[in-house]
């Protein structure tokens, strides 16, 4: 009920905000022809045109963002919604005119029409979902919370949010003898719950846990299927688990899921592999050969040996691959699962400095190529660091949900380098689950582009 009530509000909201912005409009447009366009005619085709783009503009806007904003009173929210409205509006406006070379409608007009839109969809934003939902929901209901005071607190905000449209608390049954929340009443007893009912007329009940592990909480759900009320259910497996969980439905089936891994659509890995290929058959066709010149006479001057370092690394589920790249220590040094450090003897001269630019790396777009690797994605650990670092954290081996990467999150971050600490590789660990669980087109190419930022002025911790 309460879903349906915001999103049906969400959708009159939205279409009064069309009618604003149409509205303003053809009022300007009829003052530019009024007053300051003597014996000018209104155009009605052309001006359509422009009026639909400024509409579909809004509505791509809208389509584009979660609705998850509605009805949440934060200070600049409004602000940077009506900014972001107005600036895709206005800008499919534009990209339409210059598309068609199209130099009819009055560029002083477009100007002085900018800033006021946006006035208008700020105020929009500020009043208008509280008088819509005044005006809609003026039947109330009255609402009764069961369970611990505790969650209770929790809800304020939310409660009080969902007052606009028409819930009502009237108080709490609780097996608490007081509550620290002068604004919920407390009521009575579980074992009163029917008699509560009856005397304060009530419309909905709340449970405030998840009634399988409570024989109390099932009553609460025979009284209200005899009684007619409705009946909302607050789900509080994440805090039984102590993890965050997702729900989703398949073949009919409810199931409940610990995180959302958007790169197990297909389509999303298709774009990601796209990106893959795009960046990394340039660079080994182009930028390699000429990379593995400089790093081969670098070799034959300070530290001659083989060209490429070969290495067994963990990847996807753990799987092993075998990672290239450039050699920067001494060959045959005896030490090779200790990690590198900053001041580091194994490491010849200009070895360094292909290190701090992140050029013996390069090599790795060729297992980017073999599918081994991504550019983006955790960075693939030797062997005996992953066994070692899953010791300490229980959710080490969810960063091999993906494909290890040439860059990250947790590199563009500032975590890379040497792991001093638990704390180094919690960082990490968190960013690369981070990014898993949020993968998008726009995360990837930001993190591309911080890599390359990087490449230019590295950071400290590149060693």
């Amino acid at each position: 009920m309460v879903t349906q009530r915001t999103e049906g509000l969400y959708r009159v909201f939205l279409f009064c905000q069309i009618i604003i912005v149409a509205a303003l409009f053809w009022f300007g447009v009829w003052i530019m022809v009024t007053f300051y366009s003597e014996g000018g005619a209104l155009t009605w085709g052309r001006y359509s045109i422009y009026c639909g783009m400024l509409v579909l503009g809004l509505i791509l806007e809208t389509l584009s963002r979660s609705k998850n904003f509605f009805l949440q009173n934060e200070l600049l929210r409004p602000h940077r919604l009506s900014l972001r409205q107005t600036a895709a509006s206005v800008g499919l406006l534009v990209l339409y005119l210059v598309a068609a070379k199209d130099a009819f409608i009055s560029r002083v007009f477009l100007f002085n029409f900018v800033p006021w839109l946006y006035i208008a969809l700020l105020f929009s934003h500020y009043y208008l979902p509280s008088l819509l939902a005044r005006g809609i929901f003026r039947r109330e209901d009255k609402t009764i919370l069961v369970g611990s005071s505790q969650r209770v607190a929790q809800l304020r905000e939310w409660l009080e949010r969902k007052a606009e449209i028409g819930l009502r608390t009237v108080g709490l049954i609780s097996d608490d003898d007081q509550i620290d929340n002068p604004g919920v009443p407390l009521l009575g007893r579980p074992d009163q719950l029917e008699q509560i009912i009856r005397d304060h007329g009530i419309t909905q009940i709340i449970l405030l846990e998840f009634p399988l592990f409570s024989e109390a909480n099932q009553n609460v759900i025979q009284i209200c299927d005899q009684l007619g009320i409705r009946l909302l259910i607050l789900s509080d497996l994440e805090e039984r688990l102590r993890h965050s969980v997702t729900h989703f439905e398949d073949g009919g089936f409810r199931f409940i899921g610990l995180r959302e891994e958007p790169l197990e659509n297909p389509l999303n890995r298709f774009l990601k592999r796209a990106i893959d290929i795009a960046i990394a058959l340039p660079v080994m066709l182009v930028i390699f050969p000429v990379l593995a010149v400089i790093v081969f006479v670098a070799h034959r001057l300070q530290s001659p040996g083989p060209l490429f370092h070969v290495q067994n690394r963990a990847g996807m589920q753990n799987r092993q691959f075998k990672i290239y790249k450039f050699r920067t220590m001494h060959p045959n040094n005896g030490e090779l699962s200790r990690q590198a450090s900053e001041v580091d003897e194994r490491v010849y001269p200009l070895g360094k400095w292909f290190r701090k630019l992140s050029i013996d790396e390069v090599p790795q777009f060729w297992n980017v190529l073999l599918g081994d690797m991504s550019i983006v994605g955790p960075r693939p650990h030797l062997i005996e660091h992953n066994q070692q670092f899953s010791k300490f954290m229980g959710n080490y081996h969810v960063r091999t949900f993906v494909k290890p990467g040439i860059t990250g999150l947790a590199q563009v971050r500032g975590f890379r380098g040497e792991a001093r600490n638990n704390a180094d590789i919690e960082n990490r660990v968190a960013c690369d689950i981070e990014y898993l669980e949020n993968w998008n087109l726009s995360l990837e190419c930001g993190i591309i582009l911080r890599t390359f930022a990087q490449l230019i002025r590295p950071p400290r911790s590149a060693y």
